[in-house]
């Protein structure tokens, strides 16, 4: 598979706090790649370097397409309607306008309302739409549904789907994991200015064990059990209880998140 993106030792500072210690990233074409980290771990400081929005001390960056960005903090003058921005970006891109693409994300719906009397599902929306004008290769979403309520969410995340159904390559920074789990193919860890990990899902899971939550509930009330190995665990549980006398009334196995996974590898590297 090409590659979109590729990041070769890319260092960024302010004053003397280095937020980027040379990082390495290759993004494929047409995947949902995801920009993971808590506060301050310098997502968005490098996912602006990429989009060209700042300026870096040394590395390079290499991307092969046209981009599409919509930005977090991203905002439009309070009177504009929201067809009226769609034409002056669609003029700035000299590109045409997709109605269809526009109906799809529902801004025919409000094209005459101004930016002000949008909801805040619909500022995103419209975001997006702006950020699809010219047909970008390469489109950036920085915390696309933050503010959002469920019925907003599910609808950008079926828009985001479309859009990789379409070939396109989607870079995601989120601090929602189970969105994230649910969208991404792959997932970089930036922790402390440096890439902790980078893979799948899948492939975190196996580097950190599969960390299987065993709850149970007794008339000793409720317990919770950490394993790795969940057909051990339970016939060790089973077997104490069965010994105690106990009467085991529930039984619940929940499999290791996302966000539990990214909080243990942040907290080891802390460590």
């Amino acid at each position: 598979m090409n590659c979109a993106i590729q990041v070769s030792n890319l260092r960024k500072s302010y004053g003397s706090n280095t937020v980027l210690k040379g990082i390495n990233l290759h993004i494929k074409e047409g995947e949902i790649f995801a920009l993971l980290g808590v506060n301050g771990a310098g997502k968005t400081t490098a996912l602006e370097c990429i989009e060209g929005l700042k300026k870096y001390e040394s590395g390079e960056i290499s991307v092969n397409g046209e981009m599409g960005i919509q930005l977090q903090s991203s905002s439009l003058p309070a009177q504009i309607k929201s067809m009226e921005a769609v034409k002056l970006f669609s003029k700035w891109k000299k590109a045409n306008i997709d109605h269809e693409m526009l109906t799809a994300l529902g801004i025919e719906e409000i094209k005459k309302k101004k930016y002000i009397e949008l909801s805040t599902g619909q500022k995103r929306r419209l975001h997006l739409a702006l950020a699809l004008i010219g047909n970008p290769d390469i489109i950036f979403l920085d915390e696309p549904t933050a503010g959002l309520d469920v019925e907003g969410r599910l609808s950008l995340h079926e828009q985001v789907r479309k859009l990789k159904s379409h070939g396109k390559t989607i870079v995601l920074a989120s601090h929602d994991m189970a969105e994230v789990e649910a969208l991404c193919d792959r997932i970089a860890i930036l922790h402390n200015g440096n890439i902790v990990f980078c893979g799948t899902a899948a492939e975190l899971t196996e580097k950190l064990g599969r960390k299987y939550l065993v709850h149970i509930k007794t008339q000793q009330g409720d317990q919770t059990f950490a394993t790795d190995n969940i057909e051990d665990t339970l016939l060790s549980l089973l077997g104490e209880l069965k010994q105690k006398g106990l009467y085991l009334s529930d039984i619940k196995v929940d499999r290791g998140t996302l966000e539990q996974h990214f909080i243990e590898m942040t907290r080891g590297e802390e460590e």
